[in-house]
């Protein structure tokens, strides 16, 4: 008999009981909010009563204390139940910032509320309109006056802001031709919404093909207290590479969950549907695509587990993260248009959900990161190659 290799799961009872709570928010739940581009309110207020969201705060805090992988395990079962986990992901990996470099005061005063579910934490603040993925260059400027901060500037391409109680915010408290290192000069805020908005915060949604809360965010002499700096001044450039990684981490689970329902999604049509008597799926121009999706998500997969890994045990992993959300990304898109091939025109019929779907994984192609940056890093930061900017 051949020696078998078999690796445990070590998520499979949360897998198990994300998809049970999923299955109470059916492809009509998903289809009506598409439609009318409503927030998921309900289905994020049962994964915060459920603990899901608090799973990365320590038990001190109120979380469940678990690992980046339990984590992903979460959103890969969301994505593959059919649902949308980006409606309340960065719940997940924004938290790091305030729980890896904020003081104590700030993580007993916010972590236990957030664990609750009385507080959303869920808005990033970094993308400019001028800066695109260069955040060296955010022009957001946080000046100290007295005991607070004055912020002034724009963001854009922020997603749940309107959904959100508190902001993670990447500002410029020196200037760039002052700071002594490119990466230097910017520091991280946390930013209180409810008393912000109307108060030197304006939020102007943006409507995009897919229903993602995507916003614009202005600051016009925004005071905030000085008390909510992260950390060091000058020193939030690093801070947020944590979440960063994180964050490319978590939604490449959610692309492999993408993945998954797409394969399924066709295997099953292809076996059921019948075209010149017989399968569809019998036909290698059918099949072997489908087949194809499967072995890249899977291998996908690997990079996400080992990405996921180097991040618990507090190693480099930024090359891991980058690699695990290009091809995570790269696989759902492929599975996805497999999937609507296999359809063919009902594919396009929104009582499928493949169209939704597949509206859905695009964006990961182009967010948080583009395809093309991910292989600059690559080529410049692992294989030593010389820099094109």
């Amino acid at each position: 008999m051949d020696a078998q290799l078999s690796i445990d799961d070590p998520y499979t009872e949360i897998r198990d009981a994300v998809h049970q709570l999923c299955a109470g928010y059916s492809a009509e739940y998903w289809r009506e909010l598409d439609k009318a581009r409503r927030y998921p309110t309900e289905f994020v207020q049962a994964l915060n009563e459920s603990g899901y969201l608090a799973v990365l705060i320590p038990e001190q805090y109120g979380g469940s204390g678990l690992d980046l992988g339990a984590a992903c395990a979460i959103l890969e079962e969301i994505q593959k139940s059919g649902g949308n986990g980006g409606a309340c992901h960065a719940q997940m990996y924004t938290m790091g910032t305030l729980l890896r470099h904020g003081s104590e005061a700030q993580k007993s005063r916010y972590l236990p509320r957030i664990a609750a579910g009385e507080l959303r934490l869920q808005a990033f603040g970094v993308t400019e309109p001028g800066s695109g993925s260069d955040t060296t260059r955010i022009r957001t400027r946080a000046q100290r006056q007295g005991n607070h901060y004055v912020i002034n500037g724009q963001k854009i391409f922020i997603s749940r802001a309107e959904h959100s109680d508190l902001m993670i915010l990447l500002a410029r408290t020196t200037p760039r031709d002052q700071a002594e290192k490119r990466t230097g000069g910017l520091s991280v805020f946390l930013v209180d919404l409810r008393k912000a908005v109307g108060n030197g915060i304006t939020i102007r949604p943006i409507d995009t093909m897919m229903n993602h809360a995507s916003t614009e965010v202005f600051f016009e002499d925004l005071k905030v207290p000085a008390e909510n700096l992260i950390g060091e001044e000058g020193e939030g450039f690093k801070y947020i590479l944590d979440g960063m990684n994180a964050e490319r981490i978590l939604i490449a689970a959610e692309c492999i969950g993408d993945a998954r329902w797409f394969i399924e999604k066709a295997a099953n049509y292809a076996s059921e549907r019948e075209v010149f008597g017989r399968p569809i799926g019998a036909n290698q121009g059918v099949q072997f695509p489908i087949a194809r999706a499967y072995a890249q998500t899977e291998a996908a997969a690997l990079m996400v587990t080992k990405a996921a890994a180097l991040f618990d045990a507090r190693e480099r992993c930024g090359a891991e993260a980058n690699m695990a959300k290009l091809l995570a990304s790269e696989a759902s898109w492929f599975a996805g248009d497999t999937c609507i091939q296999t359809f063919g025109g009902y594919g396009f019929a929104t009582e499928y959900d493949v169209e939704r779907k597949f509206r859905e994984a695009c964006l990961y192609r182009v967010a948080p990161v583009s395809t093309n940056l991910i292989l600059s890093h690559i080529g410049t930061h692992v294989l030593g190659m010389p820099k094109s900017f």
